[in-house]
């Protein structure tokens, strides 16, 4: 004869078949907090190398308006951008009759392990020639 033992009923009854249910919940949204952190990132990225590209594109143009100048525009318009952003960024030869208009293309770091592919921001400054 078997001599079955029964458990008392209540809040700890179910609490051993439930344990470590939460660190895999947990577990498995892990990867969906991650790339949403990523494309946070990514999206910073896009902004601030929009911003820089055009901060380089206004000093070159700016530069290369003016007469005596206008040889180094490519050199200024880098040192005008953060460093790695200016290693990354291609300033276009200055074209215009009385104004000077220069495009500048950077290329977008990708932190979401190639999802987004090559992208690139292009931002262009014209300024009066003096």
């Amino acid at each position: 004869m078997a001599v079955r033992i029964l458990r008392a009923a209540g809040p700890e009854a179910g609490r051993d078949r439930d344990r470590g249910s939460t660190a895999l919940e947990y577990l498995g949204f892990l990867p969906v907090l991650i790339l949403i952190g990523l494309a946070g990132l990514q999206l910073g990225l896009v902004a601030y190398t929009a911003q820089q590209a055009g901060t380089g594109a206004r000093a070159a143009a700016r530069t290369a308006s003016q007469d005596e100048l206008s040889g180094s525009y490519d050199r200024v318009g880098k040192a005008s951008m953060t460093g790695w952003v200016a290693d990354r960024a291609r300033i276009s030869p200055p074209t215009g009759g009385d104004t000077v208009t220069v495009r500048v293309t950077v290329e977008i770091p990708d932190v979401l392990l190639g999802l987004l592919g090559d992208r690139t921001v292009e931002k262009s400054a014209t300024m009066p020639r003096d």
